[in-house]
């Protein structure tokens, strides 16, 4: 690890290299997530972190918007040290950078999800993995879409109140409810090789997913729900992404659709860490809306995840 203390701040902007830690007033400066450099070029990136401020497919209450700002807040106050408690510093060996957020018009969002796949295209096919801060959950399946398009059908890891798969016909609604119906019956997703952690709300029909209910995740230990994903996954290119909701409302109560019974923070960060070596190919961390929260905490929490999964992804592709 580098850790490098200097005259220079916001070193979202004035950072000389893509890689390494260097601390910075965790008060002031620009604040891009963990510090990184604010950039548009994507040659020679590794990773991009980007934001997708869209939340107009909500259902209950909306602001996820404001989710990427927030979460990329909170972020710099753990900027200035390695990760802990993992053994390395995936800024070491990763090059990094925070793209900023998808563009797209507020005015016309039957528009937006192409915008959001372009948007993911582009980072794509420059090499590049992806983590997107959201936003509401919808923006998954755009993002599945683009991944599946390079990788092929997926596996899926997915934390959540809620499974997401509500069937809406044909109707391709722009839903954070029902998009991951679709991306099964489109193949973006292999259900027999996914699985979803920490749903509590009534959902007779699984598509096929394995499910680990809130009950079952709260009754049971990291390591042994850590090792049924990495069964259910096996070595399949694995799209991660993980809804806040699936944290209890006493750890994060700034989300749209609360629902109480679910993990703490603790319990879901130490799955994460138990996943160790799964062929993690993209990531997103969403429905953070901070209009709800109280003193950070969901946003705190979804940067410590957004962290876990850059690690996973350095342990697996840089190490």
């Amino acid at each position: 690890m580098t850790v490098v203390t200097s005259d220079l701040n916001d070193l979202a902007m004035t950072r000389t290299s893509l890689y390494g830690t260097e601390a910075e007033a965790t008060f002031s400066g620009i604040t891009s997530f963990m510090r990184r450099r604010y950039s548009r070029d994507l040659r020679g990136v590794d990773l991009v972190i980007s934001g997708v401020p869209f939340d107009t497919a909500t259902s209950n209450r909306p602001g996820s918007r404001f989710g990427p700002r927030s979460i990329r807040e909170a972020s710099v106050q753990s900027a200035w040290v390695r990760h802990w408690p993992w053994d390395f510093d995936p800024f070491d060996v990763l090059a990094c950078i925070d793209y900023g957020d998808c563009s797209f018009d507020y005015g016309s969002p039957q528009e937006t999800p192409a915008k959001i796949k372009a948007h993911a295209d582009h980072i794509l096919a420059a090499g590049a993995a992806m983590l997107t801060l959201g936003g509401d959950h919808f923006i998954s399946y755009p993002l599945l879409q683009a991944h599946a398009a390079k990788h092929g059908p997926l596996s899926m890891i997915h934390f959540d109140a809620h499974h997401d798969t509500e069937s809406d016909g044909e109707d391709q609604r722009i839903d954070h409810g029902s998009m991951f119906y679709h991306a099964v019956r489109e193949g973006l997703v292999d259900p027999s090789r996914s699985i979803q952690i920490g749903q509590r709300m009534t959902n007779d029909e699984s598509m096929g997913f394995q499910v680990v209910d809130a009950r079952q995740a709260n009754t049971t230990s990291s390591q042994i729900i850590a090792r049924t994903i990495r069964e259910r996954v096996g070595d399949h290119p694995v799209y991660l992404t993980f809804d806040i909701d699936c944290l209890d409302p006493a750890f994060a109560p700034g989300t749209g659709t609360p629902v109480c019974g679910g993990l703490s923070s603790f319990h879901a960060l130490e799955i994460l860490r138990g996943l160790r070596g799964i062929n993690v190919i993209g990531m997103d961390v969403v429905e953070v809306a901070p209009a709800y929260d109280h003193a950070e905490i969901t946003s705190l929490a979804a940067a410590a995840l957004a962290m876990e999964m850059i690690c996973l992804y350095a342990a697996r592709h840089k190490l």
